[in-house]
């Protein structure tokens, strides 16, 4: 199916969403970006076409995709029963990185919902994605643009670096603003459950709607009969770089990266340490958030 398939570098203007709208209509995958990830999408009302993005991510049928809309009228269009809570929520985090699982209807296909009785939609705050699912006029079906298991791309080149060859367009709208996974909030069952937390807190959402549960990520995982939400496995979104953990000392920190001096490394610590844990040349700040700092040096763990 991927062999010789010749992946289109789009640019996110007017020309050129249109095209990839086109792609999308015609059954084929375009991966396109949102405020959280890149998503992979294809029409989330033709089981065919969806069919292909779990073949080219190489996505197991038990594990769910997003259905990505781009108005309330499209988002209601998908559901069975409008959940109360709705006016609410969208007031508040729509558009933005939040997912609901809600009933679904007898138009969306099993293969989009993992063959339960829900379906997972949200309402993308990005410009380009919300002027794509716009052009088409149809709601997208699209999990993030990696292959299986691999960390979410967050730019077309990240996109690119697992898809390429694979798909048949990507529309480059540069990087993504948030660059962590949307919340998904199930409002199928008698409370408010979080399925995967990310962008929206548990505590923003408690309030709006006050007590607001949150899945047990160390649950036991049962994949028969379809995931609730994508994300729920033990193992997701892992990067093929080696990863060590240290006990917090700056020794055993610079213990972890001596005799590395080649490579390069990523270190997370705490604001408050000494920068001297380099073990070649002085740490240079990527990003600081809080209590952390995210350094970069020469050396590797």
């Amino acid at each position: 199916m991927f062999l010789n398939m010749q992946t289109l570098r789009l640019s996110a203007k007017d020309d050129s969403i249109r095209h990839a709208a086109g792609i999308i209509r015609a059954g084929g995958l375009v991966a396109f970006p949102t405020e959280t990830v890149y998503g992979l999408g294809d029409n989330a009302f033709d089981g065919t076409a969806v069919e292909k993005i779990f073949a080219a991510k190489g996505r197991p049928a038990w594990d769910p995709v997003i259905v990505h809309v781009s108005s309330r009228e499209m988002l209601e269009s998908l559901i069975a029963q409008v959940p109360t809570q709705l006016d609410n929520l969208f007031a508040a985090f729509m558009p933005g990185p939040l997912t609901l699982v809600v009933p679904k209807k007898n138009t969306v296909p099993n293969v989009v919902s993992a063959g339960r009785e829900t379906v997972a939609v949200r309402f993308p705050a990005n410009p380009v994605a919300q002027r794509l699912i716009a052009a088409i006029r149809l709601p997208i079906a699209a999990p993030s643009a990696n292959l299986f298991g691999r960390v979410s791309p967050t730019a077309a080149k990240h996109a690119l670096a697992d898809l390429d060859g694979r798909i048949d367009a990507v529309l480059d709208g540069g990087r993504c603003e948030i660059g962590v996974e949307s919340t998904v909030l199930d409002l199928s069952g008698a409370a408010p459950l979080i399925l995967r937390q990310g962008a929206v807190t548990p505590q923003q959402l408690r309030k709006i709607l006050g007590e607001v549960a949150v899945a047990d990520p160390a649950a036991p995982f049962h994949p028969h009969g379809g995931l609730p939400s994508p994300g729920m496995m033990p193992r997701h979104y892992a990067p093929r770089t080696k990863l060590v953990l240290t006990d917090g000392r700056e020794k055993a920190l610079a213990e972890a990266i001596q005799g590395r001096e080649r490579q390069k490394v990523g270190a997370l610590v705490p604001a408050r340490t000494s920068r001297s844990v380099s073990a070649t040349d002085k740490p240079r700040p990527l990003r600081s958030t809080g209590r952390v700092i995210a350094f970069q040096s020469s050396a590797m763990f």
